[in-house]
């Protein structure tokens, strides 16, 4: 599960290229097969069905234009409370290029490009059921800028998270018509010269191929897809992290027990108290005798705590699965049974709810570490006050917790929930949204604090864990702290703590871990 040399860097960007081929079908892309995607950077590449399926659904669209002069929404309409305006059949590719254009109104910080990545990954396997009347070259050109990492710039402040993840996906869709701005070979560049340079035209979108595009959960649940795996990391580390942290507050292991477990069996509970056995065995400073009968809740209550937090990725790995295995454009074209059926699969709930979810379980990870942070510098249990020998004239380890406390307090308002809220858009005619996008790069932030948290977590545990000696911990616990102190050594004295946080948070990032295992 862990290994501490041999370092995975999470940033899809940074991979190694392993030439291998994913083939995108009509069967589900699961989380396992999404990191395996990710972790081999592998290449993406289109199924026969679903090039079949796709191409069926653009000529049975085409005919039924054609054939039929009433209007149909979103084909020869106006969109959005102008969806009475009938468009003539000659308009068309006009009408979908200035959706495009008008839409791409995003602003705010750039998105991570690994999101961009998992955006175009998801828009791909979405429209390649054959629901959504593209073209076969725009899922195509899609796969292009996947494969040759060409990726559009895409801002995080624009979605409503209903409707699709409009403005994001608008930016997403003016690479494909060449307008816009991409990252090529590592640097911003104009669209239409990465075109020139790859001898590539834009594509000339037909009827109803940009609200295909633009409509779309594919923002949110690329952010949800990297959060979850992201997130079973970072539970395993705060489960690890917590194990050292008990080993240097001289804790007890009978709270960890099985028969406390199986008389409330949630199944993080289980897990976590199982894990935390596992990671436990062989310790001298876990089976000492003690002093003290009860440790307090941070420590004693890992596994309930904790395991809380698994059963919610649990949850939430579910609901990602489903959304990212679906056709959530609109109208959606059913060619079998010969119709074309406007609803609501853009509508973001699902993952808004599923996101603040998360990010409230995530929270509460950090919430935990802080408090055990707090327990290990209080001069409790025979360690120094602050970890520091002569304190007093050394504020040691005093600021870190302060420092992580910030951040708690911070993830405590990130994860004031999203989904609560709603405000009407396009006249009234989208009345209720989801701000699911909102949901979304909150939580990417809670979870980025986590990483910082567990890391200040592990470094107070470390410098603790130097007073117990010459009692040892596990031998896998030791193999971790070996690994470690090899970049943060024991603090004798005061110095600028900022370089050793951010050696730790590089540490914690840099765990390589069998994600796939953890994805049971």
């Amino acid at each position: 599960m862990f290994k501490s040399v041999g370092l995975l860097n999470f940033a899809m960007s940074k991979l190694k290229r392993m030439n291998q081929t994913y083939t995108i079908s009509n069967s589900d892309l699961t989380f396992k097969s999404l990191y395996k995607i990710i972790s081999e950077n592998q290449q993406l590449e289109l199924s026969q069905e679903a090039k079949e399926k796709i191409t069926s659904c653009r000529n049975y669209l085409d005919a039924k234009i054609n054939k039929e002069s009433k209007p149909i929404y979103g084909i020869n309409t106006g969109f959005g409370s102008l969806y009475k305006v009938k468009i003539e059949n000659d308009k068309l590719h006009e009408l979908q290029e200035n959706l495009v254009m008008s839409h791409a109104c995003g602003t705010g910080d750039e998105v991570p490009k690994e999101i961009v990545r998992l955006m175009l990954l998801l828009k791909i396997k979405s429209l390649s059921y054959g629901h959504s009347g593209v073209q076969l070259d725009t899922v195509q050109r899609l796969i292009d800028f996947y494969n040759q990492d060409v990726l559009p710039v895409i801002f995080t402040q624009g979605s409503l998270g209903a409707s699709g993840d409009l403005a994001p996906l608008a930016h997403l869709a003016l690479a494909i018509i060449g307008k816009g701005e991409v990252y090529f070979k590592g640097k911003k560049q104009k669209t239409k010269d990465v075109y020139a340079e790859l001898g590539l035209k834009p594509i000339q979108l037909q009827s109803k191929e940009g609200l295909a595009l633009l409509n779309g959960t594919q923002f949110m649940s690329a952010y949800a897809s990297y959060l979850v795996l992201k997130s079973y990391k970072l539970k395993y580390i705060a489960d690890l992290v917590g194990c050292l942290s008990l080993e240097a507050f001289d804790g007890n292991l009978s709270p960890f027990d099985p028969l406390v477990h199986m008389v409330r069996p949630h199944k993080g509970q289980l897990k976590t108290a199982k894990r935390v056995r596992r990671f436990l065995t062989g310790s001298e400073l876990i089976a000492q005798e003690k002093e003290h009968v009860q440790d307090p809740y941070s420590f004693r209550c890992i596994p309930q705590v904790h395991g809380a937090t698994s059963d919610t990725l649990s949850f939430v790995k579910n609901t990602i699965n489903i959304e990212i295995n679906a056709v959530t454009d609109n109208p959606n074209i059913f060619v079998e049974e010969d119709t074309i059926i406007s609803g609501g699969n853009f509508h973001g709930q699902p993952l808004a709810l599923a996101l603040d979810y998360l990010g409230i379980a995530m929270a509460e990870l950090g919430n935990i570490s802080e408090r055990r942070t707090f327990q290990l510098v209080s001069g409790l249990r025979g360690l120094p006050p602050f970890l520091i020998a002569e304190s007093g004239l050394n504020s040691g380890f005093m600021i870190p917790q302060y420092t992580a406390a910030s951040i708690v307090s911070q993830n405590k308002q990130l994860a004031t929930p999203a989904s609560i809220d709603s405000i009407v858009s396009s006249n009234g005619q989208e009345d209720h949204v989801s701000m699911g996008a909102n949901a979304a790069t909150k939580t990417y932030r809670i979870v980025e604090n986590i990483e910082r948290i567990l890391a200040i977590e592990l470094l107070n545990a470390s410098q603790a864990l130097y007073f117990r000696d010459p009692v040892k911990t596990s031998p896998f616990l030791k193999s971790v702290l070996i690994s470690y102190r090899n970049e943060i050594p024991f603090i004798e004295k005061d110095e600028i703590l900022h370089y050793s946080i951010q050696k730790s948070i590089n540490f914690v990032k840099s765990l390589e871990i069998d994600i796939e295992e953890l994805l049971d």
